[in-house]
């Protein structure tokens, strides 16, 4: 348990943070939840806009912390690839 004045600020920014990430994680599940629903109904029209509608959130994701940039490239380029490949 902390025990410092320092150490429970702390602990409380943690916390703070921790609901702030948990939140922005969430959200950018959601979106990706959206371009696979979309992938799975075979509409490419759908799965264009929710995938363009995912991308800015999944790189928000990055510049806040919550994901590695790697991570979020890998994932973008694999959904925009299956997206892609519907109209084939």
């Amino acid at each position: 348990m902390a025990n410092s004045p320092q150490a429970k600020k702390r602990a409380r920014q943690n916390e703070r943070r921790f609901a702030v990430n948990k939140a922005r994680r969430s959200r950018i599940r959601t979106y990706l939840r959206k371009v696979e629903e979309a992938i799975a109904s075979g509409d490419q029209a759908a799965a264009q806009t929710a995938l363009r509608a995912a991308q800015p959130e999944m790189m928000r994701g990055v510049t806040k912390g919550v994901l590695h940039k790697n991570t979020v490239a890998r994932k973008l380029s694999r959904l925009s690839a299956r997206v892609k490949a519907m109209g084939a």
